[in-house]
Parts: C-alpha cells; sequence; structure tokens
C-alpha cells in the first residue's frame, strides 16, 4: 500500500515538472484536466522542484526570466488579455519607455482582472479592435498574446489623450523606417481603430 502510494506521489512530481516545462508557468487549475492533485504542488515546492513565482503561479526553479517575464506572468493570469499599447510598443522595440504597468486589453465586458503583481493597467477593446491584428509571442516558455507592429500603431493613435501623440509619432516613425509594417497593414488598422482621418496627415508625410 506504502510503496503504490509513493509511486502515484513520483508519478504526479514527474507530470507536474514536465507540465511546467512545457508550459512556462502553472497555475492550480491547468492540474485539474490532467488528474494531478493540486496538493503536488504544494509537495514540489516543498522538495525544491518548483518555486512559487505569485500569487497562484508556479515555475521551474532558477528558470531564465527575460526583460518581459512580467508579461508571461500577466499571459497566465489572463489568458484572453493582449498587451497592447505602451506594453506592446516596448515589446516591439519601438519606445524607449518603460512602464511599471502591463497595458492590457480586455472585452468590453469583461470583468477586470486583480492582480497583487505584475500591476496592470485596463484597456476595454470591442469587436476588431480586440481581435484583429493579434500575435502570439512565447516569452520565457509562455505563449502571450501582443498586438502587431501595425496594430499598435494605430492604436496609439487611438489613445493618443492618454500615451502622448508625440509617443505615437515616435511609433509611427520608428515603424515605418525600420520597415516594420507595410502602409496597407497600417492603413487596415487604421480604419479598424476609426482613427484614418487623425493620421492620414502623418502617413501622407511618410510616403
Amino acid at each position: 500500500m506504502l510503496w503504490n502510494t509513493l509511486t502515484r506521489m513520483d508519478t504526479a512530481a514527474v507530470r507536474l515538472i514536465d507540465l511546467a516545462r512545457s508550459q512556462g508557468l502553472i497555475r492550480p487549475c491547468d492540474l485539474v484536466p490532467l488528474g494531478i492533485p493540486r496538493v503536488s504542488l504544494t509537495r514540489a515546492v516543498r522538495h525544491g522542484q518548483l518555486e512559487r513565482v505569485g500569487r497562484g503561479l508556479y515555475g521551474l526553479p532558477g528558470r531564465e526570466v527575460s526583460v518581459h517575464g512580467a508579461l508571461a506572468e500577466v499571459a497566465r493570469r489572463v489568458p484572453k488579455g493582449v498587451v497592447c499599447l505602451l506594453s506592446a510598443l516596448r515589446f516591439h522595440g519601438l519606445t524607449t519607455q518603460a512602464p511599471f504597468e502591463v497595458w492590457l486589453a480586455i472585452e468590453n465586458k469583461a470583468i477586470a482582472p486583480k492582480l497583487d503583481y505584475p500591476p496592470l493597467r485596463i484597456f476595454r477593446f470591442s469587436g476588431g479592435a480586440l481581435t484583429e491584428g493579434v500575435e502570439e509571442h512565447v516569452v520565457d516558455g509562455v505563449t502571450v498574446r501582443v498586438t502587431s507592429v501595425a496594430k499598435t500603431v494605430a492604436d496609439c493613435f487611438k489613445y493618443r489623450n492618454k500615451i502622448g501623440l508625440d509617443v505615437a509619432l515616435e511609433a509611427l516613425r520608428s515603424a515605418w523606417y525600420e520597415k516594420r509594417m507595410t502602409s496597407d497593414d497600417l492603413w487596415h488598422y487604421a480604419k479598424v481603430c476609426r482613427v484614418a482621418n487623425v493620421m492620414r496627415p502623418y502617413l501622407d508625410s511618410l510616403a
């Protein structure tokens, strides 16, 4: 009986470590579909096989964390969220600003997530503004949803009163001269974000 119990514990631990390797960061709810008891997390932390990264979030000890590690943590906690605006600019290397908050777009009627860390700045998008121009990138082993370069630039013009027109113009010029987007893509997202008329004179100046 004791041997069977120990074997089940060892098997659960192995599956738990494999899960952490494949997903980068794991939450207790990730264990349910796999039939892994939640107590396995406590044991794994106690034995040094996993470490508690944050509230309800676990990863392999000593794992490498990039400069965008906060985005990975948010992505695991808010899987339907989309990194946007200033955080997306930073991710794409289109601004020198380093926001202390993660700027995140969520569905217009969704309940705003509350995290102890990282701090969030929530924006509510709807329709194509939320679903179009979303890319998936792997950050520290975690799939993170981020607005594309062209969509991010268009979003910056839409929210120019919040981030500043100078930031939007800097992003536009950097993305354009570095050939990070096409004029067709940018124009498409300008229409999606309903800022085509606002952006037109700036686009004409680049042509």
